[in-house]
């Protein structure tokens, strides 16, 4: 009897101070959906992603990196990754007037990058520092093969989306492209660029090879973090919860109607936790979208597999000369 009068106990003062909803959890910002890994209301999703996407008051989603917060323009969960906006990015209404720029960024500590579909466009590149040449037409499609030089004969360049006359004919402006393979690399080529757009590559569902269009922005992939008790919670069979993680005490939760629970929405010891942040424990496996393996782990990713490219730069400076 005595146990049950402490169980109770300890029941209500957890009540007295904390709760969490799973109807707190909001799916969508705008007509963007918000499903796991992320979330726009602490203690939804998870933990990796805390912070990292915010919906204004007038619906529109932002992701916030270290360079600033750039509008979203779409999220898909499927072959994750964000496509963002940057309004600071040269675009066709600029024409020959290059504002000033800065360089876009990601917080390395987070499971998102850039993705090698971002094409970089370069203008007016001062050419005593940095190596502008045509390159080939194959090390468009295979740049690990092709040197670091800002390629002037970039088929972007030549077929600006939306606007390929945009640039002047007169020679006044010019635009090579290059990928920067460390954020580094970006700055330093913004040292001698007066500007720079990112374009990225949408699937449209077309015939190859018109199943391609070139779209501004810039693609972020990330990783789905994947636990075996985030599968439980979401189980119907388990009352199908959303995963969630308090955020004090930095553990898993399964986000419920009727409150929350530290495993599945069956669980008769459900309670209203307080939801919090912490890093889902478990050995990490990484593994590709074809395939989990680890499941015994606890935490796995589910994500496009990188190639480990060395790190390069198109600049010729001190510090970076690599040619």
């Amino acid at each position: 009897m005595a146990t049950y009068l402490i169980l109770a106990y300890i029941f209500l003062c957890l009540l007295g101070f904390s709760f969490a909803q799973s109807s707190l959890c909001k799916t969508s910002c705008g007509d963007i959906p918000i499903n796991y890994p992320f979330s726009i209301e602490d203690g939804c999703g998870s933990p990796y992603y805390r912070h990292l996407l915010i919906c204004s008051n007038f619906g529109e989603l932002q992701l916030r990196t270290p360079s600033g917060r750039y509008p979203v323009l779409n999220i898909t969960y499927s072959d994750p990754h964000i496509i963002v906006s940057d309004p600071f990015m040269w675009n066709c209404k600029d024409g020959d007037n290059f504002r000033p720029t800065r360089p876009f960024s990601l917080d390395t500590s987070t499971h998102l990058s850039l993705s090698s579909q971002n094409n970089y466009l370069f203008f007016n590149c001062n050419k005593n520092d940095v190596r502008v040449e045509p390159k080939p037409s194959f090390c468009e499609q295979f740049p690990d093969r092709c040197d670091s030089s800002c390629d002037s004969a970039s088929y972007l360049c030549r077929n600006l989306p939306d606007c390929p006359l945009a640039l002047d004919n007169y020679g006044r402006s010019s635009c090579c492209s290059y990928y920067p393979k460390a954020a580094e690399s970006l700055r330093l080529m913004l040292r001698y660029c007066v500007s720079y757009t990112s374009v990225y590559w949408k699937r449209v569902g077309a015939m190859a090879p018109y199943d391609q269009v070139p779209e501004y922005g810039i693609r972020v992939n990330f990783d789905i973090p994947v636990t075996t008790s985030c599968l439980q919670c979401q189980d119907s069979s388990r009352g199908k919860g959303t995963c969630g993680f308090d955020t004090k005490t930095q553990t898993f939760l399964c986000l419920c109607k009727e409150g929350n629970a530290t495993t599945t929405c069956t669980d008769n010891g459900i309670s209203r936790h307080h939801r919090g942040i912490g890093v889902i424990a478990g050995t990490t496996t990484a593994v590709s979208v074809a395939g989990v393996v680890g499941v015994g782990a606890g935490v796995w990713y589910i994500r496009k597999v990188r190639s480990k490219a060395p790190v390069t730069c198109g600049v010729q400076s001190n510090e970076n000369r690599l040619f």
